[in-house]
C-alpha cells in the first residue's frame, strides 16, 4: 500500500507517468465531494466534520453578537476590533461548513482556512487596546515601563499589524494550486509571522503582570475592584492565545511528511485553535471591558470634528505667524496689530478651553515686541 501523502505533497505532483514526481490517481468524488487523499483534486488531509464546523460556526456566531450588543450598549467603540476577530471566526467556520458538504470547491478551502488563521489577530489586538486603556484609567502617571498608555496600544498593535501581514503573506501562500516549494515557503513564512507575535504577546504580558503589581501597590489587593478580574482576564486571553500559537508551530514545524498527524487530523484544529479562541470571546463576553471602563479617563481623550477644525486653524495660523515674524524682523516692524485683528476674527475658539486662541498669542508677542522696542529706546536717549 503506497504511503498517505499531505496535501503539501500532491501539490507537486502531476498525472502524468512520464513526471519524476510521484503521480496521483483519479477518483470519483463522493456526494460531498470527497476523495482519497492521494487523488489529484483532493483538496483536503481528512474527512472535514459538517457538524463539527457547523457547531463552532453557532457558537461563535452567538458571541458575536453579543460583543456588538455590549459595544452598543456599554458605548466602547475600539469594541469594533473584537466584533471584527469574532466574526472572522464565525466566517472561517461558516465557509468551512459549506466546504463540508462541497469538497471540490477550492475556494472554500482558501477563505475558511486563511480566515481562521488570521482572525486570532484581531482578538490579540483588543486586549493590547484594552491594557493601553486601563493603564489611562488607574495609573497616575498614566505609562508603563516608560511607556505611556496612548503609545502602548499604538505601538503594540502596529507591530500585530505587521505579524498579520507577515502571515497574509505566508497564508496566501498555502493553497494546493500552489508548488510544493511554494508552500512549503509558505509555511515558513506563516511560522516566523506567528514565532514574532508569540515573542511580543509574552514581552506584553510581562507588562500586563506588572501593571497589576503597580496598581496593587497604588490601591491595596483588596480595593482593586472588578478592575482585577479584567486584568486577569486579559491575561488568560493572551495565555490561550500563546496556547494556539504553540498548536500552530507544532503544526508546521516537523514538516509536511506523512509523519506529522496533526495535518491529517482536523480535531487538533478544533481543541487547539477555534475552542480557545472561543473560550477567549466567552471570557470577554462575561468581564467585559464596559463593566469597568467607566467615568473620566475611561477612555483616551479624543476631539470633536469642530475640536479638530479649530485645531487645524490654530496650526495654519501659527505657520502664518512664524511668516510675520520673520517678515517683521527683516522690515522692522512689528505687524502683531494686523495680526490681532486677523486672528480675533478668523480663528475659531474651541468650546472646552483646551486650546489657546490666538488672539491672546498675538497680544503676548505685541506686548514682547513692544517693550523691546521701549527699552532699545531708552537705551538710545541714554546713549
Amino acid at each position: 500500500m503506497a504511503p498517505t501523502r499531505t496535501l503539501f505533497e500532491r501539490a507537486s505532483t502531476t498525472t502524468t507517468t512520464s513526471s519524476a514526481s510521484v503521480s496521483c490517481t483519479s477518483a470519483v468524488p463522493d456526494k460531498y465531494g470527497h476523495v482519497p487523499i492521494d487523488a489529484c483534486d483532493a483538496y483536503y488531509n481528512f474527512y472535514p466534520s459538517f457538524d463539527g464546523n457547523l457547531a463552532f460556526a453557532v457558537l461563535f456566531g452567538i458571541t458575536t453578537i453579543i460583543h456588538l450588543v455590549q459595544a452598543i450598549v456599554y458605548k466602547k467603540k475600539y469594541c469594533w476590533v473584537i466584533t471584527m476577530g469574532a466574526s472572522w471566526e464565525l466566517a472561517a467556520f461558516a465557509i468551512k461548513t459549506i466546504g463540508a458538504h462541497d469538497q471540490q470547491k477550492l475556494a472554500y478551502v482558501i477563505w475558511g482556512t486563511l480566515l481562521f488563521l488570521l482572525a486570532p489577530l484581531w482578538i490579540n489586538a483588543f486586549v493590547y487596546m484594552t491594557v493601553a486603556r486601563m493603564v489611562y484609567f488607574r495609573i497616575p502617571e498614566k505609562k508603563i515601563w516608560g511607556v505611556r498608555a496612548i503609545r502602548l496600544g499604538t505601538l503594540f498593535i502596529w507591530l500585530d499589524v505587521v505579524c498579520f501581514l507577515v502571515q497574509v503573506g505566508g497564508g496566501s501562500m498555502l493553497s494546493s494550486d500552489n508548488s510544493a516549494s511554494t508552500i512549503r515557503l509558505g509555511q515558513k513564512i506563516y511560522m516566523v509571522g506567528i514565532g514574532i507575535q508569540l515573542a511580543f504577546i509574552v514581552l506584553f504580558g510581562g507588562m500586563t503582570c506588572w501593571f497589576y503589581y503597580r496598581l496593587a501597590q497604588l490601591e491595596g489587593h483588596s480595593n482593586l475592584g472588578r478592575i482585577k478580574y479584567l486584568i486577569w482576564t486579559m491575561i488568560t486571553v493572551l495565555v490561550l492565545v500563546m496556547v494556539r500559537i504553540i498548536y500552530r508551530l507544532c503544526e508546521f514545524g516537523p514538516g509536511v511528511s506523512e509523519d506529522n498527524p496533526i495535518l491529517a487530523n482536523e480535531n487538533y484544529g478544533f481543541l487547539l485553535d477555534a475552542f480557545p479562541m472561543l473560550l477567549a470571546l466567552v471570557l470577554m463576553n462575561a468581564m467585559h471591558p464596559g463593566l469597568v471602563l467607566r467615568g473620566p479617563d475611561s477612555d483616551f481623550p479624543s476631539l470633536s470634528r469642530k475640536e479638530k477644525k479649530a485645531l487645524k486653524q490654530q496650526k495654519k495660523q501659527e505657520k502664518a505667524q512664524r511668516k510675520a515674524d520673520k517678515k517683521a524682523r527683516k522690515q522692522g516692524g512689528s505687524g502683531y496689530e494686523m495680526y490681532d485683528s486677523v486672528v480675533e476674527e478668523e480663528t475659531p475658539r474651541p468650546t472646552n478651553g483646551r486650546y489657546e486662541t490666538y488672539r491672546e498669542h498675538g497680544r503676548e508677542e505685541h506686548g514682547r515686541h513692544q517693550r523691546d522696542s521701549g527699552h532699545n529706546s531708552s537705551q538710545e536717549l541714554m546713549a
